[in-house]
Formats: structure tokens, sequence, C-alpha cells
């Protein structure tokens, strides 16, 4: 039977180049922490137990993740990667494997840690390695015979050491039953003056136990983020890889490098998404739907055949089928527009539902309405749902008609089949079938002369 596993997560790190108060484990790629990526792969192993070590920022890393589930230890002072998992050891199962990950190193693949633990659970360490072109930075594989002897870190490597180009990610999984006297026996008489925990497979080595190596199968599945400039470069290997995969399903990308997806995209048959699109949380697009340029879209459910149009916002709603969005359009959170409705441009709508074949074109805000079907609102239209204190909600039935530049107070309802006439402000129950509408008595004052511009002095 494997040992079962317990996982690390070093995340108590300053990131000094990010110069930045906000922890480096808690900066964003596509919309979600750092170290939340890391901890979304730790729990698809399904591991007994995930233990993150964390330091600078104080407690904000554990009021950011809030997850029941983890084991959260405080690392103070910060005295290096040995001493980090120092702090995890009575969270840890002596009968168990632990493998550590970095809280920094977000693309890294339960794919690739899959082998890994394997090796661990056969009775020796693993250690993930790759190869470097240009090794600068990184830790150096030293090998005797073709066996990993010990790890070197840069600072401290030999010229012909730092010629080596196999080299240490940090990632290993160790045997809990060695660990407790591995660390015990870490010195910190190195340039950093830290605990690293690279020193334990020489250790191991010298304990007899074979150190076992494997390899991501892409580069930058490794890649740590220790800048600005490096949370750059991952957040567009991690945007094209997104882009990629919905390549692949059939999706129609006009340009594959300019779409973000920070959450989780999934799209139907024939889907055509523009340029410069950003899908946040959970977006569902049906069949045949397409997406103008320059378009946000968050927490969105899209049926078949709609269309947004660009530079238009959308945000926690439903959309049905065959309706058109935009340009310009404000979908605010708790609307649901039924199937071909039309929302206009410079159209906000908030907390509404719209009915089937409803039209609203154009410089419109409905707001905590409910909208029947086949009715038509004319530009200009507000529903006034707010009284300083409280919202109000306003009813407009099927096939009314709302004229231009009209004013509609809530709590009020216009009756099925009405007309409001343009330039109105209604603020009692309408009858149904019948033209109603609030306007002074058109003046012509005679003589009258527009202001002109004093001459300055």
């Amino acid at each position: 039977m494997a040992q079962a596993l317990d996982v690390v997560i070093l995340a108590a790190g300053k990131g000094t180049r990010m110069f930045s108060e906000c922890p480096k484990v808690l900066h964003k790629l596509a919309g979600k922490p750092l170290l939340q990526h890391v901890l979304d792969t730790a729990k698809s192993l399904d591991p007994a137990k995930i233990c993150v070590v964390y330091g600078y920022g104080g407690e904000t890393v554990p009021q950011t993740i809030t997850d029941a589930s983890l084991r959260m230890v405080k690392q103070e002072p910060q005295l290096g990667t040995g001493h980090a998992v120092q702090q995890a050891l009575p969270h840890l199962d002596g009968k168990h494997v632990t493998l550590v990950l970095y809280g920094d190193v977000p693309l890294i693949l339960r794919e690739t840690l899959l082998p890994l633990i394997r090796i661990a659970q056969s009775g020796k360490v693993a250690l993930l390695t790759v190869e470097m072109e240009n090794p600068q930075g990184y830790g150096r594989i030293i090998r005797e015979g073709g066996k990993v002897r010990r790890i070197v870190e840069e600072k401290d490597a030999l010229p012909a050491e730092r010629c080596v180009t196999e080299v240490n990610t940090g990632i290993m999984v160790l045997p809990n039953q060695y660990l407790t006297g591995w660390l015990a026996a870490l010195k910190c008489t190195n340039a950093q003056e830290e605990f690293y925990l690279t020193d334990v497979i020489d250790l191991a080595v010298r304990a007899g136990i074979e150190v076992a190596t494997a390899h991501p199968s892409r580069q930058h599945e490794v890649l740590g983020i220790n800048s600005k400039s490096q949370l750059a470069q991952v957040e567009r290997i991690y945007q094209q890889e997104m882009a990629n995969k919905l390549l692949s399903s059939g999706v129609t990308l006009i340009d594959p490098a300019r779409i973000d997806i920070r959450g989780i995209l999934s799209c139907g048959r024939d889907v055509v998404i523009d340029v410069n699109c950003v899908f946040e949380g959970l977006v569902e697009l049906g069949d045949r739907v397409r997406v103008g340029a320059n378009c946000v879209l968050r927490d969105v459910k899209i049926e078949s055949g709609s269309l947004i149009a660009p530079f238009s916002l959308l945000e926690q709603a439903e959309i049905g089928a065959e309706c058109r969005v935009g340009p310009f359009a404000r979908i605010r959170p708790g609307t649901q527009l039924a199937a071909e409705v039309h929302i206009g441009n410079f159209v906000e709508v908030k907390n509404s539902q719209v009915g089937i074949n409803s039209k609203i074109n154009h410089l419109s805000y409905i707001g905590d309405a409910t909208v029947g079907s086949k009715v038509n609102v004319g530009a200009g239209t507000i529903t006034c749902n707010y009284d300083g204190v409280n919202k109000h909600r306003t009813v407009i039935e099927d096939g009314a008609f709302i004229g231009s530049d009209t004013q509609l107070v809530a709590p009020v309802t216009i009756g099925k089949g009405a007309t409001i006439g343009a330039g109105s402000t209604i603020t009692k129950d309408t009858p149904g079938e019948e033209l109603t509408l609030s306007r002074a008595k058109q003046l012509t004052i005679r003589g009258w002369q527009r202001p002109v511009k004093k001459a300055k002095e």
C-alpha cells in the first residue's frame, strides 16, 4: 500500500523585487492569488494534509486564503527554506511522504508531480530538476557516476559547478520518517546564512538513500515569480495556454494573444471572441455566441445565438438566446434577459427581468424592474428606483410602449399594452391599452432674448 501524502507549501517570502506591501504569494495571476493556484494543484493530488508556511505580511495570507482544511503555520523570523519546513514538521505524519511546493511557482501541473510522488513512495527521495541553457540564479545538481550527490546554490558554487545546466526547481518529495533528523542536522554555514532545504539531499546520500529525479514536460511549469516583470511573463504564458485550449475545442479567437481568462470560461460550438475581451469568474457561452471587441464578462451565462457587441460590461447576469447587447452596454448583477431581447448602446440594466422580444435600444437606465414581453422602451427612459433611502420596483407589462425621455418613478406599474407619451414623468400606475402622458403646456415667450457673453474688462 502506497504511503499517504502530506504537502508543505512555502509561502513566507517578502518578494523584495515586487516593490509591494502585499505578500508575494498574494499577487494575482489570471485574477487569482499565486498561492491559490498552487493550492488548487495540491488539492488535486488528494493529500492527507496541506500545510502552508507563511511569514511576511503578518496575518494577511491566512486572512486572504480562508480555507479551514489547511494548516497555516507562521515562520518568524524567516531563516530559509529548511527552517520553513521545520515549522511545518509538527503537522506531518511520520508514516507519510511530504511534497514541498512553493507559493510563487503557480504553473506546476498535477501530471508533473504524480511521478515524483510515486518515486518517493518507493522509498527514495524524489527531486524535480530541469535542464536550462542559462542556469544563472539556480542551484546546480551535482552528480557523480550519474547519481545525484548534492545540490549547490549558485552563491556557494565553484566555477566548474556553475557550468552545470541541470538545476534544482526546489520541488521535492521526502520520506517523513527521516525528515525530523535531517532538518535537525541542517546548518546555516553558507553565503546566505540560512538553513537550506536542499542540504537534505546531501544528508540522504550519506544515509544511503537514493535520490531519483523527474522532469517537467515544459520548462515554464517551474518558473518562479520574483518581480512584476516575471509575473507579467507568467501571465502571458498562462493566457496563451488557455487560448490554445479554446482553439483546440473549436472556439474562434480573432487574436489568441489578446484574450484574458480570469476564472473558468466554457464555450459551445461556433463561438467567436474578438480581441481584448476579459472573462472573470464563471462564464458560459452557448452555441454561436459572438463577443465583440473590448468586452468584460464576469459570472455570466449567455445562451445560444446571442451577440455581445463591442465595449460592453456584463456581470452576474443571465442572457437568453438570440439576444443583442451593446455596443457600450452595461448589464449589472441580478439581470435576466429572456430570448430575443435587444439592449442597445449606452443602456444600463440592473437587477431586472426583461421579457421575450423586448427592446431597450438607446441611452436608458432600467433598474429594479420587471419588463414584460414585446415592450419597447424609448431613448432616455429612466426607472427612478431609489428614493434616497429605499429601492422600489417598476413593473412594465407586456406590449407597453414607453416614449423617449420618460421617467418612471417607482413603485409604479405600466399596464399591458399601455403607451406613455414622450417626455412624461409617471408617478402613478397607468391603465392598459391607453395613452398616458404628463407634460406642461407648451408656451412661447415672445421677445425673450438669449443671454450674451459679457466682454472682459
